[in-house]
């Protein structure tokens, strides 16, 4: 780790709070290196894993927060905004939630055990993580609700119901709305999801855009309508889960990992100086837009520290070499790190 640059928190703390999402490993001192690229540059965290639903309660019976417990004494021990992420998912619940052996739960015993899960979750932490993830991903691409489990047990309303319950559990929480690709169509429909809860006096804070992006999608122009369409409900806008994809695109992309496959990962000994050039570009191009709408946006969050732990390292392709992010492998940050501080200096001085 380079400890002469400019942490990004201080470049950025005229505009917005600078996040990164912790894995375990940083969170319970194993990772020494990216737990000390966080407490450098970051002044909020958000959990990879470790508070959705099957890692904190697997089982109907028991609850286990010690990660958990470890991840919020890590970012009150740095004095940083601590994120929860998520309360509701389609993905990473138990079938206990559902079912009963092979019949399905009726109504009244699924919302049960959604407001259990939240009041303890949310209720454990009241004070102490400051903003929700309440519903993540609700959505399919064409901006309808997606068929999930929770739409399939409770209805339209379970979103609704989500936002109530963590509302209960600690009322001074910021609580958001979280989903990825909000491009039309699918940006048509969370707004109007969005609009309802709005409408309905439901507490939502903001909407977290999760930004997974690639060299040249979303468009700039696409990432501006999406921050006024939200700003349009008076909400504010949370850069959520950034990085951007510079690998080839994966042909018929499927819902599970493909194994590997030497044609879809070419930069395994290190990313070629050009690429790195059009990477910094991209997100100085991202920066710089998401600084225009400083009044808006309110945070933006980096999905994991290092290219060494992102998650497109084994998506949608095992194995993948990926260098999504503004620190390399050895932890030392890239020209695209020096990139998004040359648009903090341009922009703030």
């Amino acid at each position: 780790m380079n400890t002469q640059v400019m942490a990004l928190k201080d470049a950025f703390k005229r505009a917005f709070r600078i996040g990164a999402s912790l894995n375990t490993e940083q969170v319970l001192g194993r990772d020494a290196r990216g737990a000390a690229i966080v407490r450098q540059h970051y002044d909020s965290i958000t959990p990879e894993n470790l508070l959705k639903w099957s890692n904190v309660h697997s089982t109907p019976n028991g609850f286990e927060f010690s990660a958990a417990d470890r991840y919020v004494d890590f970012g009150e021990e740095n004095g940083m905004f601590i994120v929860g992420h998520t309360l509701v998912w389609h993905r990473d619940v138990p079938e206990w939630v559902f079912r009963a052996g092979n019949e399905p739960l009726g109504r009244d015993r699924v919302l049960a055990h959604m407001r259990h899960h939240i009041s303890t979750v949310v209720g454990r932490y009241k004070g102490r993580i400051h903003g929700w993830d309440v519903v993540n991903e609700a959505l399919n691409g064409d901006g309808t609700l997606r068929r999930s489990p929770w739409l399939n047990a409770l209805g339209e309303d379970y979103v609704a119901h989500a936002f109530r319950f963590a509302h209960e559990a600690d009322p001074s929480a910021e609580l958001y709305y979280n989903d990825f690709a909000l491009e039309p169509p699918k940006l048509d429909g969370a707004v109007a999801l969005v609009r309802r809860l709005v409408a309905e006096g439901l507490p939502i804070t903001a909407v977290g855009v999760q930004h997974h992006d690639k060299l040249h999608s979303p468009t700039i122009p696409e990432v501006e309508a999406t921050i006024e369409a939200f700003a349009g409900l008076g909400l504010k806008v949370m850069i959520t889960e950034l990085d951007v994809n510079v690998l080839p695109p994966v042909p018929n992309q499927a819902g599970t990992a493909r194994k590997p496959d030497p044609s879809l990962n070419p930069y395994v000994v290190g990313l070629p100086d050009d690429v790195g050039q059009a990477l910094a570009k991209r997100y100085a191009e991202l920066f710089a837009t998401f600084l225009r709408y400083r009044d808006v946006v309110s945070r933006v969050t980096f999905w994991n520290v290092t290219d060494g732990d992102s998650w497109l390292n084994d998506w949608p392709v095992l194995g993948r070499t990926s260098h999504p992010l503004l620190f390399d492998r050895v932890g030392q940050p890239k020209a695209a790190f020096f990139a998004v501080l040359e648009q903090a200096r341009a922009a703030l001085g």
